[in-house]
């Protein structure tokens, strides 16, 4: 822990150092932040694209911001891809590439205290050595909350007040019951570096808007940085199969949606062990009730969200307030993720491709507009740094985020404020994803994907489904985007070892 704090404030002084070589944005005069991610949200699923899901307040967003339409997250399921944006580096550059999971709870087993304490999701998490987006922030004078889902281990050395924030209060691990706050029959919410369970039984959506609008009523009036990164609406992580076999809402938002018929059909998960207390139970949620929830979750959390925008209005802080809106992979349960191919978990774009939006008023981006430029979630550090003046630079083909001599800092994205404004072309020419045996790439518009064994290229300027293969008809295109993947590898594994998985 001592060794980790030293090179912490190491990493700031130099970083702060830095900064005093040129000329800096004074204090009162910087942007407030507030980043919102929701969970398993679909590529479709928003108001505007989908005029029977309720969602004012993210359409309010689009409409007095930009609308990114070919937005890419760095994995298809949460946490590497939560590690991802708040690094600005790759998975598999920062060392989480893969989850931070349990898989017994899904064959019906609930641990222990005693077992819990010694498994994976309980010791695994972020290498200490990676520096986040709300250390960088820090050395310039912001303060920063979390509110809703961590994802990125729940040691104390791995939870968010190490990692530069200055108040904690969500989940701790990858999914919860939204009601008792457990994962599987473990109790999961933390407060600052403290277990609780203060509010058992409250809908966790208001939980975190609470805490949001707190902070912000204790800190708005200098430089803040909010993170609202919701468990919303990701499928309840319940044992019991009427839990888990969908989302949670309260009541008045599953009745703006209603529905006709059973809300569960008969039949056993078949995941579960014949062993297993909840074999053959026959309560999963019919596919309607599934949608109901999922859509009625939606539109809860946005009730959430626009608390927080009314409030920015209420004092006058939405012109000098940059908000980012984006799901931290594709969709999954009751989403919708046309026309885009696959879900959650698969490196078809509907796996990889999310929804997105960025409003910052006063002219800095137009409202209103729409954009089909090649972007990603690896953009969103050294744009923020760009946005406060933390220096970004080149260095070895990369950027280079405050202290560009260490390897710390470097990220894989880029400043995209000219590209979200209208003044430039992304610079982005390729992006690449790898979840176990899954991989996917595309340099420009073509699309190379390996899903459960077979492999494909795809011209996504006319095929945005992945419906027609052009590996046989085009096997020059196809071995060159194989041969550019494997180059992406090979720079991966050569990076200095990071996080749980590798062996060093």
């Amino acid at each position: 822990m001592q060794r980790k704090s030293l090179a912490i404030l190491a990493a700031l002084f130099i970083l702060t150092s830095a900064m005093a070589a040129k000329p800096q944005p004074d204090a009162t005069s910087r942007c407030n932040i507030v980043l919102i991610v929701s969970d398993d949200q679909g590529y479709h699923d928003l108001g505007v694209l989908l005029p029977e899901l309720q969602t004012p307040a993210l359409d309010r967003l689009a409409n007095e911001g930009v609308r990114l339409t070919s937005f890419y997250v760095a994995w298809p399921a949460c946490t590497p891809s939560r590690a991802a944006f708040l690094t600005g580096r790759y998975p598999q550059r920062n060392g989480v590439y893969d989850m931070i999971r349990n898989e017994a709870p899904d064959y019906g087993h609930k641990y222990s205290p005693a077992e819990y304490a010694v498994t994976f999701e309980r010791i695994g998490g972020m290498d200490t050595r990676e520096v986040i987006l709300p250390a960088y922030l820090k050395s310039v004078g912001y303060t920063s909350g979390i509110f809703g889902k961590w994802d990125l281990g729940s040691l104390r050395r791995f939870l968010p007040l190490q990692k530069g924030f200055d108040e904690f209060y969500g989940l701790v691990n990858t999914g919860i019951d939204f009601y008792t706050h457990e994962r599987y029959g473990v109790p999961s919410m933390y407060r600052d570096n403290t277990p609780t369970e203060e509010d058992k039984g409250t809908y966790c959506t208001w939980l975190f808007e609470r805490e949001a609008l707190r902070f912000l009523n204790a800190h708005h009036t200098k430089p803040f940085f909010l993170y609202m990164p919701f468990n919303a609406p990701h499928g309840a992580s319940g044992l019991e199969p009427h839990v888990r076999s969908g989302t949670q809402a309260p009541k008045e938002y599953r009745d703006m949606y209603p529905i006709e018929g059973p809300r569960f059909e008969p039949g056993a998960i078949a995941k579960y062990s014949p062993a297993s207390p909840y074999a053959g139970e026959g309560k999963r949620k019919t596919r309607e009730a599934r949608l109901q929830e999922y859509r009625a979750c939606v539109t809860a959390m946005d009730k959430s969200i626009g608390s927080v925008l009314d409030f920015l209005d209420a004092k006058n802080l939405s012109e000098n307030t940059l908000v980012i809106f984006f799901s931290d992979n594709g969709g999954s349960g009751g989403a919708d993720n046309g026309p885009l191919r696959g879900h959650k978990g698969d490196t078809w774009e509907g796996g990889i491709r999310v929804p997105c939006l960025v409003r910052w008023p006063a002219g800095k981006i137009p409202a209103g507009s729409v954009s089909d430029e090649f972007l990603t979630s690896l953009e969103l550090l050294p744009t923020l740094a760009t946005a406060v003046g933390i220096p970004v630079e080149e260095k070895d083909g990369l950027r280079a985020v405050g202290a560009s001599g260490s390897s710390v800092t470097l990220v894989d994205g880029f400043d995209m404020l000219p590209v979200l404004r209208g003044e430039a072309k992304s610079p982005r020419k390729e992006m690449f994803w790898k979840r176990k045996d899954s991989l996917g790439g595309r340099v420009g518009n073509w699309k190379y994907v390996q899903m459960r064994g077979e492999q494909y290229l795809f011209d996504l300027s006319n095929d945005l489904g992945e419906k027609n293969d052009l590996s046989k008809s085009n096997p020059e295109q196809f071995e060159k985007m194989k041969a550019r993947f494997a180059a992406w590898l090979t720079e991966m594994e050569a990076a200095e070892p990071r996080g749980p998985f590798r062996d060093f």
